[in-house]
Parts: structure tokens; sequence; C-alpha cells
């Protein structure tokens, strides 16, 4: 596939294009300097296995698959430490809605979208735009993931892995997983539409009377893994 008929999206509110990375990774990373790192980053790490990842397999399990789908949309938002949250965040809510317009597509359990911040080194800008707009995300089934260098929340299987640890700092967009309860027991509203994903046949005010039940308030990074509640073999879905 040709650059020329690479898919891409334009965000409404900012002007942003989300790619598809992997119709032309070549193209695409000659175009954006900056979103080679990305590709190296997920064929050098995400794709293979690591001694202090605490379980056998690659780092992220659905990588692979995502790529052989064509299924990772990614955008280049350029500002570097100019960037505002005001930026940021439109950002997120076009990202989120190219998402939402992508997810009717047979491949959309495998559906990825990446926000990409190169030379942005307040990280402090990641983790606010994420807390704006992880509940929005998280209510129709979705998760929201913020990467950069030095992020400190833990693996699910080591304490003293850093999953989210990432060469660029960027925010993902992903299907909802089973396996997702650590990242979501601060909200009962989190709370409740895992429960929605997982246990959609319980009653609606049994899901949120369970939800307000589990929820726990001040958790550390740290403490995802101490959360952690399936076993090995047991692969999220």
């Amino acid at each position: 596939m040709t650059a020329s008929t690479a898919r891409r999206h334009v965000g409404a509110r900012t002007g942003f294009e989300w790619c598809n990375v992997y119709d032309e990774p070549g193209e695409w990373a000659r175009r954006n300097p900056n979103a080679a790192n990305l590709i190296r980053y997920i064929g050098d790490h995400l794709v293979h296995p690591h001694p202090q990842l605490g379980r056998d397999g690659p780092v992220c399990p659905f990588v692979r698959h995502t790529i052989t789908h064509h299924s990772l949309w990614a955008a280049i938002v350029p500002g570097g430490n100019d960037l505002t949250v005001e930026t940021m965040s439109a950002a997120m809510d076009d990202a989120f809605e190219i998402y939402r317009c992508l997810r009717t597509d047979a491949d959309a359990r495998m559906l990825t979208s990446v926000t990409i911040f190169p030379d942005l080194t307040r990280h402090e800008l990641v983790d606010a735009v994420h807390l704006a707009h992880k509940t929005a995300v998280v209510e129709q089934g979705l998760m929201l993931g913020q990467f950069y260098p030095g992020c400190g929340v833990s693996g699910l299987w080591n304490k003293d892995f850093r999953p989210l640890d990432a060469p660029l700092p960027m925010l993902v967009i992903r299907k909802m997983m089973n396996t997702d309860f650590p990242f979501l027991v601060g909200r009962t509203e989190w709370l409740y539409a895992y429960l929605t994903q997982v246990a959609p046949d319980l009653p609606r005010r049994l899901r949120w009377s369970i939800a307000e039940r589990l929820r726990m308030t001040d958790v550390a990074d740290d403490a995802i893994t101490d959360l952690r509640v399936h076993s090995f073999g047991e692969h999220a879905r």
C-alpha cells in the first residue's frame, strides 16, 4: 500500500492527522521523524518478552495482532513544552471521536489509537489530560493509558516492572480487557463500566452496588501488582 492510499483521519477540532501506521510504516516514519521512535519502540520492545515482565510472552500480547490487522492509528501533536492542557485535551477529544468512528470495523478488538506529544518533558500534563478524559473513555468500554519516560505505574505481574515507561509521551486508547480491573478501582463509575463489559447480564443496580463496594481510594502507582486478580493461564480478553 503506497502513501497515497494510506488511510488517515483529520481531527475536527485540531486539524491533527491520525494515520494508519502499518498501511505504510516506512513512509509514515519518513513524514513524521519523531514517530519513527514509536515504530522502534513497538518492534524492539512491545512485541518481545522482557526478563522483568513477570510472565511469559511479549510485553504487550495484543500489539502483534494490531500490526497484522493494520489497526494502529497515530497522530503527532507538535509543540513540546509549549503545549497547553487545552490543546492536548482537544487532541484527545479528536482521538476519541475518530476511534469511535473506526470502532465499527471488523477488527475493532485490535483497534488502538496513539496520540504522541514529542519533546514534551512536562509529563504532569500527560497525567492531567489522562485523568480528565479517562471517565468518558472508560464509560464506552475502552481504556486510556498514559505513557512517558519514567512513568512509575507498576506492572500487573512485577511491582518493579514499569510497562508505561516509554520513550515518547503519549496517550493510548484501546479496548477494555477483563484484566484491567486494577486500573479501574479508583472510581465507582470506572468499576461500573468494567462490570458492564465483563458481566453485562447482571442488573444495573447490582453492578453499581458491587462497584461501590469494590472502589478503593488513594491507590498508589505501585499497587497495581497487588490488585491483580487473574492468575497464570487466565488470559486477557
